[in-house]
């Protein structure tokens, strides 16, 4: 663990908590791309298997419970509770086309070939690009809430302090791990116009809106 690391676990969990009290306390998942959270939900699961085949930590497993029940919690808040909200219309980026690539990928660029090894390498190949439906639900809708910027905002400062991490442990642990580095990176210039409007336009107290 460093201060890194640290703080991308935390901008995660923010983010996660600012997507449930935006959805609680509107009654509404207006703005939220459905699509993007099936993403997120099938990345935490892929990757987390191994909490029941191993331990790390008690914070570890801590952290794994936490984005497991918060990501399946925002689809049953989504696609049950608050349904009639939810605008199936601009959330229509087909998944199927970041699913299935990230797949393939995760056979032919894998560590080791196990169960386990090739399902953590796929949940890091479609974490890089989960967000994209969230993206694209923002430029066909042409602004987002502010809430939903800043849920936005800390889930991209999450992957970019995690780019951080993996600096400070190749030079302290001599650590490296070119397949999270470089998922990293892609996902990280996924929220680069994102970042840009955030601070030019959010941060000034405008709503934030994306270009098609």
């Amino acid at each position: 663990m460093n201060i890194f690391r640290l703080c991308g676990d935390l901008s995660h969990l923010l983010a996660i908590l600012l997507l449930l009290v935006k959805i609680w306390k509107t009654r509404s998942c207006a703005g939220i791309s459905g699509k993007s959270q099936i993403l997120f939900a099938i990345v935490y699961t892929t990757r987390y298997l191994d909490l029941f085949t191993s331990f790390v930590s008690v914070y570890n497993s801590f952290m794994k419970i936490v984005f497991l029940s918060a990501s399946y919690g925002t689809l049953y808040l989504m696609f049950y509770k608050f349904k009639p909200t939810y605008d199936h219309n601009h959330d229509s980026f087909r998944i199927l086309y970041l699913i299935i690539p990230s797949l393939v990928l995760s056979f032919v660029i894998v560590h080791v070939y196990t169960v386990m090894e090739i399902l953590w390498t796929y949940s890091i190949y479609l974490e890089a690009v989960a967000i994209m439906p969230q993206l694209f639900m923002v430029s066909r809708t042409g602004e987002a809430e502010t809430i939903t910027s800043h849920y936005l905002f800390a889930l991209g400062s999450y992957r970019a302090l995690y780019i951080l991490n993996w600096i400070y442990r190749y030079y302290t642990e001599d650590f490296l791990d070119m397949i999270v580095i470089i998922a990293g990176i892609v996902q990280t210039i996924l929220y680069c116009d994102f970042f840009y409007l955030y601070i030019t336009k959010v941060l000034k107290g405008k709503r934030l809106s994306l270009p098609v």
